[in-house]
């Protein structure tokens, strides 16, 4: 059976009076209707002549636009607010307390205006900071804080520098002449690696001098602090040489300005016995005031010129007249102790010899020629370690035998290293 096609045009539903009839039989009327003689317009339609609006068109007959998507689905949660982590992590490091504090209260107030999430971090953040701020106080009330530092700072020292003091013997972990960070101190009565014998403080200066300056000044230095702590030179074995330990770039740093003086033995596998100290707290007045006289010699005989007399005349006749000055000074202070009897003979006679040898020097001084040099030379020193020299010190009981490598010679300061902070074998860097 076939149903015939509907009438042209929109269908129309069938018109339904209300429930209640309008009054003097006029038409039913929409209350919202427009008044009579304007336009009628559905209320939800887009006014004529816009866009349509929503995503959809609406069909043909259709009362009202549908709802567009202008609006935030369910699924999407909200952001969190980055002022709150940073406060979080400020609040738990707690080395900015305050700021963290104060980002923590800023988050509360973006995310209450924001609608954001990590309100319990942005608190977690202020209780941590405010804990953070306490502490700080009562560190700050205490002292605490220098305490701290001073702390921070020794730890650091103790890794980057030492301290010796004069007359300690110690073990070395490495070798003199190298870079040194920690050192034993044993008995100088045994085995060890070095003897200090003296120490001194570099000026403090606005900055690190600078290698070549500290080994300067420790050359310069150690070997008369050498001379003072082991006043017998002919003492000195042959295989000990002068070295120092010096503040390096980074003990610096940290305040390190000690250089440290030490003996040690020119083999780095070689050891020394025994103390080569030799002073007035070691020596009686009659052996201290010999070997301080002494010392007047052994100064000039450090300048002797490295060149012949063949080679530089004038060079060394200058030296001589140096020696010339050196033995009178020495005379002088052996003439002016009150010896003890037991060492007025031997002295007498050694300050005879001494008079001989200041003539020799002197002719060497004026001396023409190189071979005329040479032999009052030779004289010059039978005075310094000859007969009667060796038989005044086997009565002052000091050692008989002349340094084989020449006349108050140790071997020399040639050489500098570093020690974590202190330098020498020549040198040591501490």
């Amino acid at each position: 059976m076939s149903i015939p096609p509907p009438p042209p045009g929109p269908q129309q539903p069938p018109s339904t009076p209300g429930p209640y009839p309008a009054p003097g039989g006029s038409p039913q009327q929409d209350p919202y209707s427009a008044p009579a003689g304007y336009p009628q317009q559905d209320p939800y339609s887009a006014p004529a002549g816009s866009p349509q609006q929503g995503p959809y068109p609406a069909p043909a007959g259709y009362p009202y636009q549908p709802w567009g998507q202008g609006y935030t689905p369910f699924n999407r949660p909200a952001p969190v607010n980055g002022v709150a982590i940073a406060a979080l992590v400020l609040g738990a490091l707690c080395f900015l307390p305050a700021i963290g504090l104060v980002l923590g209260v800023i988050a509360l107030v973006q995310i209450r205006k924001r609608g954001e999430r990590g309100k319990g971090l942005a608190i977690g953040g202020a209780v941590l900071s405010t804990i953070g701020v306490a502490l700080w106080g009562l560190v700050l009330a205490t002292g605490g804080v220098g305490e701290v530092w001073q702390g921070m700072k020794d730890g650091a020292r103790d890794h980057a520098t030492f301290s010796l003091h004069k007359g300690q013997c110690f073990d070395e972990p490495g070798a003199l002449g190298g870079a040194t960070y920690d050192v034993d101190e044993v008995p100088c009565a045994g085995r060890h690696d070095g003897e200090v014998f003296g120490t001194f403080n570099l000026p403090a200066g606005s900055g690190y001098p600078g290698e070549r300056a500290v080994d300067t000044a420790a050359e310069g230095r150690c070997y008369p602090l050498a001379q003072a702590y082991a006043m017998d030179s002919w003492a000195w074995p042959d295989d000990v040489d002068v070295y120092y330990f010096s503040p390096s770039k980074d003990s610096w740093a940290l305040g390190d300005r000690e250089v440290a003086c030490v003996f040690g033995n020119t083999d780095e596998r070689g050891t020394l016995t025994g103390s080569l100290r030799a002073d007035a707290t070691t020596l009686d007045a009659d052996q201290v005031a010999f070997l301080t006289a002494a010392q007047e010699v052994d100064r000039a005989l450090s300048d002797e010129p490295e060149d012949l007399a063949e080679d530089d005349l004038e060079g060394n006749r200058a030296w001589a007249g140096e020696m010339k000055s050196a033995v009178a000074a020495q005379i002088s202070q052996l003439e002016s102790h009150a010896w003890t009897a037991g060492h007025r003979q031997q002295v007498a006679a050694y300050v005879a010899e001494l008079r001989t040898a200041r003539g020799q020097w002197a002719k060497a001084e004026s001396a023409k020629d190189p071979d005329t040099f040479d032999a009052h030379y030779a004289a010059g020193f039978k005075a310094v370690d000859g007969a009667p020299a060796v038989a005044v010190r086997t009565a002052l009981r000091l050692a008989t035998t002349p340094p084989s490598d020449g006349y108050g010679d140790s071997g020399g300061t040639d050489g500098s290293g570093d020690v974590g902070g202190t330098g020498g074998g020549g040198g040591v860097d501490v």
